[in-house]
């Protein structure tokens, strides 16, 4: 078994970096020792869960990886083989003096779901995480070679935080490929990360570790086939959820059924047959989300999505509707009545509905245009 002391030799900025990362805040103190922690400057045995710990640590330093123990785990080691999810929180910082955090699942209220063996761009990920136990805690210095695609993929998870879509800008090329194309992410800090590769400190606390067949993957982890055979299961749990009331749950299902079929656009050629036929899929799941956004008063995210379905269909009366509604509620009232005037003209049977809803409008106005006039009467009074 190779000696994790003599491995010392093959790393030490990477170890002696590690040695004096934070924990949990990001400050610049060293982090005190814990009980059984894994110490890249030289491993103490008697500390060490056994050969099989210490072996972990001399061959992820031996590949540039370095890890500390900040808190033991529970139970025996899982069975990391393919198709095991692991659930987890990270805390992505920048390996210099300052350890600056680019980014902390925590502070997005979301833990991060990895499938073993699905490919991640991010390979790293899946070989410290298969070094840990349930409740553990535990911190990775990497080395710059496994850790050259974390803009791209940092990007991808920021997308997913904010509502947007996790293959914006991307095309169906390798990830190297893309860093080139790009002249820009839209991160500064991940504009300068991929212009300045450097080894990063992942802060991992790992929550639980699932059998494979013993949970339901994620969209994104799914292979092309299953993607397929998920959408009607996952819009239909939308509906339902939108039956309900919770508008906010529902519009999770949309998205989700919407990446599926978006992750399959992106691999075929714009304006093909399967890519129509895709196309034609989304849009309905699109519309729907776009309701439950109108109910939760996102109302620019509402324009944005209804002005792309009807740049390409024209003649889609409950994408009007929609916009029409939502310039309505931002006091876009000319493009409100110009949206409703479309509904009219395509489909006269909405008639009544389209009535109730500038009659709405009207009245707002009229509210608005009084509170203006009482408001501007003290201004000038004073």
């Amino acid at each position: 078994m190779a000696d994790p002391v003599r491995q010392q030799a093959i790393a030490p900025p990477v170890a002696e970096q590690l040695r004096k990362s934070p924990s949990g805040s990001g400050s610049s103190r060293a982090l005190p020792e814990s009980p059984g922690a894994v110490r890249v400057g030289g491993v103490d045995r008697s500390r060490c869960a056994g050969a099989i710990m210490a072996d972990q640590a001399a061959q992820l330093l031996a590949d540039g990886i370095a890890k500390r123990l900040v808190q033991e785990g529970r139970g025996p080691m899982p069975d990391y083989r393919d198709g095991t999810k692991a659930t987890f929180h990270y805390r992505t910082m920048l390996s210099d003096g300052e350890h600056r955090v680019l980014d902390d699942s925590r502070a997005r209220g979301k833990p991060m779901e990895l499938i073993i063996g699905k490919k991640f761009k991010l390979p790293v990920w899946e070989t410290i995480l298969s070094t840990m136990r349930d409740g553990e805690q535990a911190e990775f210095l990497c080395d710059t070679k496994h850790v050259v695609l974390y803009p791209l993929v940092a990007k991808s998870l920021r997308n997913i935080a904010a509502g947007k879509d996790p293959l914006e800008g991307q095309r169906h090329c390798c990830g190297i490929a893309q860093m080139h194309e790009h002249h820009s992410l839209g991160y500064p800090d991940l504009d300068d990360l991929q212009q300045n590769p450097q080894p990063l400190i992942f802060a991992i606390d790992l929550l639980k570790v699932e059998a494979p067949g013993s949970y339901r993957q994620d969209p994104w982890a799914m292979t092309d086939e299953e993607k397929m055979q998920a959408v009607p299961l996952i819009h239909e749990e939308g509906n339902e959820l939108y039956r309900q009331g919770k508008v906010t749950e529902a519009a999770a299902k949309y998205y989700d059924a919407i990446a599926c079929l978006k992750n399959l656009q992106m691999k075929e050629q714009p304006g093909s047959p399967d890519w129509i036929q895709l196309d034609v899929k989304i849009t309905p799941l699109l519309l729907n989300y776009c309701q439950c956004k109108l109910l939760c008063h996102e109302y620019y995210e509402v324009l944005d999505h209804c002005s792309s379905i009807l740049n390409k269909y024209e003649d889609n009366v409950k994408a009007y509707f929609k916009r029409g509604k939502a310039h309505a509620a931002v006091w876009n009232t000319a493009e409100a009545q110009a949206d409703f005037a479309k509904v009219l003209a395509l489909d006269p049977s909405l008639g009544p509905v389209v009535a109730k809803e500038l009659r709405s409008l009207e009245t707002r106005l009229r509210q608005k245009d009084s509170e203006d006039k009482i408001r501007f009467k003290g201004i000038f009074s004073q």
